[in-house]
C-alpha cells in the first residue's frame, strides 16, 4: 500500500468517524421540542456551532461572516415557540446592542444601523435529528423607508450560506405584536445576558 493510499484511507476513515459523531450529537430522545432541558439544548448547539458558523459564512455574506463577533444577547440557545420548532440564539451589532440589551417592553427606538443575526437549529421531532436552520436577520432602515414594517428590513441566510427570499409582510406580521418594543421580542427571560 503507497503512502497517498494509507493517507486517503485515513483521510476517509477519519470523515467517516466525524460524520457519526456529529449524527449522534444531533440526535434528538424528546417526543416533543419543549420537553428538551437546558443541558440538551447547550449540547445541540455545541455539536452544531461550527456547522452552523461555516454554512453562514460560506457564501462571503458580511453578516453570515461576522455576527458571532457581535454581542451575544443571552446565555445560550432558547426554544421561544417562534420561527417554527428552533432553538434561537440571537447576536446584536454594536449599534444595536445597548439598546436591545435592555429588552425594554415600551418605548423602544432602535437606532438606525441596528443589526439583529438570529442563528437557528432546526428541530425534526419526526426524524429524531437536529440540524442548521436559518439565519434570520433584521436590520433598522432610515425612519420613513419602509414604514409597512417600522422600517425593519427582514433577511436571512440559508444554512449553506445562500441568501433566502424573505417577504417582509410574513415576517412584520409576527413582529407586529411587538410594537411597544420597536417590533422586536427577546430572548426567552432565563437566557437573558445579565438577567
Amino acid at each position: 500500500m503507497t503512502l497517498t493510499t494509507r493517507l486517503t484511507a485515513a483521510a476517509f476513515g477519519l470523515a467517516l468517524s466525524s460524520t457519526a459523531a456529529f449524527a449522534d450529537c444531533a440526535d434528538l430522545t424528546v417526543e416533543d421540542q419543549f420537553d428538551l432541558e437546558e443541558d440538551q439544548i447547550v449540547t445541540l448547539y455545541e455539536c452544531l456551532e461550527a456547522k452552523m458558523a461555516e454554512g453562514y459564512a460560506k457564501e462571503g455574506d458580511e453578516i453570515g461572516s461576522n455576527f458571532r463577533s457581535w454581542a451575544p444577547t443571552a446565555t445560550r440557545g432558547a426554544i421561544q415557540g417562534a420561527h417554527g420548532t428552533r432553538i434561537l440564539n440571537t447576536f446584536a451589532n454594536d449599534i444595536a446592542a445597548e439598546q436591545y440589551l435592555k429588552f425594554a417592553d415600551e418605548g423602544v427606538n432602535m437606532p438606525v444601523g441596528s443589526i439583529l443575526a438570529k442563528e437557528s437549529i432546526s428541530l425534526s421531532i419526526k426524524k429524531k435529528k437536529a440540524r442548521p436552520g436559518p439565519l434570520f436577520i433584521m436590520t433598522k432602515m432610515e425612519a420613513g423607508s419602509i414604514p409597512e414594517t417600522g422600517d425593519w428590513l427582514y433577511a436571512g441566510l440559508q444554512p449553506n450560506g445562500k441568501v433566502m427570499k424573505v417577504k417582509q409582510s410574513f415576517c412584520h406580521d409576527c413582529h407586529a405584536a411587538y410594537d411597544d418594543s420597536d417590533f422586536l421580542a427577546y430572548p426567552v427571560e432565563e437566557v437573558r445576558l445579565g438577567q
